[in-house]
């Protein structure tokens, strides 16, 4: 008759490790090494969504700090609301947080591996070296560049803090039984990790798993003796996760009603992404902000099905050897669970994105330290070879953050990896014309026509493109393209403006009078009329066009210069 004994030892106290200075000048060191991966992004502008979020918004930037917490994810505002009061809209100081974040994370890292390798039987400094390890991997590896150089994905980092803080107190309790004081902190971790981002609502199944995994080992006992944990935290989650089903139900990028992607095709997708995933933990190329991956619309699609049958038997082989590979079982079955919320059955509108793999790496960092300490090496040669491939992580990494340093060199390496994908070749056009390039930004605006058709948007921009690049002619034909798909004020001003810098009044005059017909309060308008009255020495009639303007637009800044000049001659017209 087979023991119901746990095979993996129970531990419940770490010996004694290094000294404590010995701790304190490895987190320095590891901490200027981070420092110096990140270097490049570190100075680098604000990019893509960035630009978007509220501390960009006018509404926002003096509003008081009730009304940011009002906003979903008020954890993550608070933060922003923080950075843009201590350091003002400075992007540096941003980045910084973020990096700062993530150093964190791996300190967490840190405390969470040693414990685990702990309970498989790793002591000394077997147990400090291959921990370090862990933590590096999960510092310095290159597909994190997106989640810690990115502002807009500060919700990763700061979310997976608040996570992983969580989970770390719950393996570092003192009794196997959590105490009341214990659930409280966890369940205020938990919160503040959902409240800066949703995926984190999956918590509380990871702590079911370790507790069946370790607390004492493949049993459920741990998991009935934690019940001062698990009724608060799953009336917490309920909670949670009815305000995640309420926005996911709204949402237009995320959940069930993101057009043209129902929940089943979303699923076979998965089923292939979470392997592209895995090969880029093992083998961290073609990195991309804008992968060009295309949606399985049956199970058969692109090998839907194959990719699906997979993830199953390699769920079901790490449960079947969770008893000979407890560890690297349990790493295995945390990527999955940890990477479910975002990659399984709930539609989001990009289906491959390298920051989702933030919270599920240390499943993966738990596997590799599972392999490190079963090679039958000495201790100096683990040391030699897993500082050698921490040292090469940190220069990919670097390496990486280059491309995150400016909108050119991020969209430019977009588009060498999805050359016939629409956004990258778009965003490229942006930042060329952002940058006085206008000649390169019209070149690429054409081909993001070619893969996603004209749009009203597209139109416009490649207009403007045109005006910069010196083809006026070329420009006004978009607009008026852009006008037969939709007929707006923007469009008409814009053709107003670019006669009226030619000198041609008639056509400026009613392309701006029909921009007026169709939205009166489009400031605008009155900015393109008074510029092109003061181009004919009208100063009286522009400053009133101007005037008007800023009083649709207080912070418009072209209104403002317009009318200070055409104050400044009709002083000196009388």
């Amino acid at each position: 008759m087979k023991s119901n004994k746990p095979t993996v030892p129970r531990k419940t106290d770490l010996p004694a490790g290094p000294r404590p200075w010995l701790y304190a000048v490895a987190a320095c060191v590891a901490l200027l090494a981070v420092l110096e991966a990140y270097q490049p992004a570190l100075h680098g502008p604000f990019l893509f969504d960035d630009l978007y979020l509220p501390f960009q918004l006018p509404e926002l930037i003096q509003a008081p700090l009730s009304h940011w917490l009002q906003q979903t994810r008020p954890f993550l505002m608070f933060t922003f609301w923080v950075n843009l009061r201590v350091f003002g809209p400075d992007p540096y100081y941003f980045h910084l947080f973020n990096v700062l974040s993530h150093f964190i994370n791996g300190v967490l890292v840190y405390l969470i591996a040693r414990r685990l390798l702990y309970k498989v039987g790793v002591e000394g400094w077997s147990l400090v070296l291959q921990a370090g390890f862990a933590a590096g991997v999960f510092l310095f590896h290159p597909v994190q560049t997106e989640s810690v150089a990115y502002v807009a994905s500060r919700s990763e980092t700061l979310s997976v803090l608040f996570f992983y803080a969580a989970f770390a107190l719950f393996l570092y309790r003192r009794e196997a039984a959590v105490s009341w004081r214990v659930a409280a902190a966890v369940v205020f971790l938990f919160a503040g990790a959902a409240l800066t981002k949703e995926h984190t609502a999956v918590l509380p199944a990871l702590l079911l798993l370790t507790d069946y995994y370790w607390n004492p080992g493949f049993s459920f006992d741990g998991i009935k003796r934690n019940w001062r944990l698990y009724l608060p935290i799953a009336a917490a989650g309920a909670a949670g996760l009815a305000f995640v089903w309420k926005v996911l139900r709204a949402a237009d990028t995320a959940g069930f009603a993101v057009a043209g992607l129902p929940w089943h095709d979303y699923l076979y997708t998965q089923g292939r992404a979470i392997w592209v995933y895995l090969r880029m933990f093992v083998l961290p190329v073609g990195l991309n902000l804008d992968h060009d991956f295309a949606i399985s619309r049956s199970l058969l699609d692109h090998g839907a099905v194959i990719g699906l049958a997979a993830l199953v038997a390699l769920a079901a082989a790490a449960f079947w050897l969770r008893r000979k590979y407890p560890l690297a079982s349990y790493g295995i079955l945390v990527f999955l669970l940890l990477l479910a919320p975002t990659s399984s059955f709930i539609p989001i509108k990009d289906p491959l994105v390298e920051r989702r793999m933030y919270l599920p790496m240390i499943g993966l960092v738990l596997v590799v330290a599972d392999v490190a300490r079963r090679m039958r090496l000495s201790r100096v040669a683990l040391a030699w070879i897993g500082a050698g491939i921490l040292v090469t992580a940190g220069a990919a990494t670097r390496v990486r953050n280059h491309v995150w340093s400016g909108a050119i060199p991020l969209w430019e390496d977009s588009v060498a990896k999805s050359p016939r994908h629409y956004r990258p070749h778009f965003q490229l056009a942006y930042a060329y014309f952002q940058a006085g390039r206008c000649e390169e930004a019209v070149r690429q605006y054409e081909l993001a026509s070619r893969f996603t058709g004209k749009n009203h948007s597209l139109l416009v921009d490649w207009a403007l493109a045109c005006d910069c690049a010196g083809q006026p002619e070329m420009a006004v034909e978009k607009l008026q393209e852009a006008n037969k798909l939709e007929r707006t004020a923007h469009a008409y001003a814009l053709i107003g403006m670019i006669y009226g810098k030619r000198a041609r009044r008639t056509e400026a005059e009613a392309a701006l009078d029909e921009a007026e017909k169709i939205d009166p309060s489009f400031a605008k308008t009155y900015v393109y009329r008074g510029n092109l009255q003061v181009s004919q020495g009208e100063y009286a009639a522009a400053a009133g066009n101007f005037r008007r303007a800023l009083s649709l637009d207080p912070a418009d800044e072209d209104a403002a210069a317009g009318l200070a000049v055409a104050r400044r001659n009709l002083k000196i017209a009388y």
